[in-house]
């Protein structure tokens, strides 16, 4: 950029040259300085709002995974057929299992998303209840496996011997 002679670009800016500064140079059409110099305070009050948004949306995907657990689980008791063999087994103690483990560590669960300002009373309750729902699809299957027992026939071996109320005894022999 030549500035002796009578041609001097509008758009050209001389960076080398230390004289000018950058409050001599004006702002381009549309920017607004004041935006550009908020409150500090507003800003992190606007950062606390969105984390505060984010661990509740977390906390509620957190709560709501157990359902694709159930749904998986669902189908693989299905796969595993009726009959008594190490698969259905596996699956089965498996299904009772993971839910008791998770609702053994709810309070782990949720602590990152702890926070004053967010109730985590109902994404916890929905946590609990989809995991009791797979602990009963669990107990559900051991029953149609034929594991639980819930005829009085499975409990023979606890009775107490009948008591004799008739006895018949001696009579004629035949010679």
């Amino acid at each position: 950029m030549e500035k002796k002679g009578a041609y001097v670009r509008k758009w050209a800016i001389e960076l080398a040259d230390a004289s000018n500064s950058s409050r001599e140079i004006p702002d381009p059409p549309g920017f607004d300085r004041s935006t550009a110099e908020q409150d500090e305070s507003s800003i992190s009050r606007q950062k606390k709002e969105v984390e505060l948004t984010w661990k509740s949306q977390k906390a509620w995907e957190v709560a709501q995974a157990p359902f694709k657990n159930l749904l998986m689980m669902g189908f693989m008791m299905w796969m595993a057929g009726s009959t008594v063999h190490l698969f259905s087994i596996g699956i089965t103690f498996s299904a009772l299992w993971q839910p008791i483990s998770a609702l053994q560590g709810v309070g782990k669960v949720f602590e990152p998303f702890q926070d004053s300002r967010i109730d985590l009373l109902l994404p916890k309750l929905v946590y609990i209840a989809l995991n009791l729902a797979g602990m009963l699809l669990g107990i559900w299957k051991l029953n149609t496996l034929g594991l639980l027992p819930t005829h009085a026939s499975d409990w023979v071996s606890s009775l107490a011997p009948a008591l004799e109320i008739d006895y018949a005894g001696g009579g004629i022999p035949f010679a």
